[in-house]
């Protein structure tokens, strides 16, 4: 059975940095992806980052240059590094994981059959 346990979520300063870790357990997959979605309340989930078991990373573009996808696979646990938070980046944030081979469009939540349970992000002005 695959877990997705995320932590690191609390609350920052506008500027600041936040790192969210996803521990996967039960998902040892060769070929799939892995990912970081949020959702604000009264809004749609979004993708954010996602990891394709090969290293290849997308980004959203309202935070390239700002949040950084990594993962261990030693350990196999999901990095989100967010720096340069802004207001506009609150929200519970998720990891998923999809067991399945590339796609055109990897930021669609509709992919991933695999979600943990949350972390929250505020960010204060």
């Amino acid at each position: 059975q695959v877990q997705l346990v995320e932590s690191g979520g609390g609350s920052v300063q506008a500027g600041g940095s936040l790192r969210l870790s996803c521990a996967a357990s039960g998902y040892e997959r060769s070929n799939g992806y892995m990912g970081w979605f949020r959702q604000a309340p009264g809004k749609e989930r979004e993708g954010v980052a996602t990891r394709y078991s090969d290293g290849t990373t997308t980004y959203a573009d309202s935070v390239k240059g700002r949040f950084t996808i990594s993962k261990d696979n030693a350990e196999n646990i999901l990095y989100l590094q967010m720096n340069s938070l802004k207001p506009e980046d609150p929200a519970t944030y998720y990891c998923a994981a999809a067991t399945r081979s590339k796609v055109f469009y990897p930021l669609h939540p509709a992919i991933y059959n695999y979600w943990g349970q949350g972390t929250q992000v505020t960010v204060s002005s």
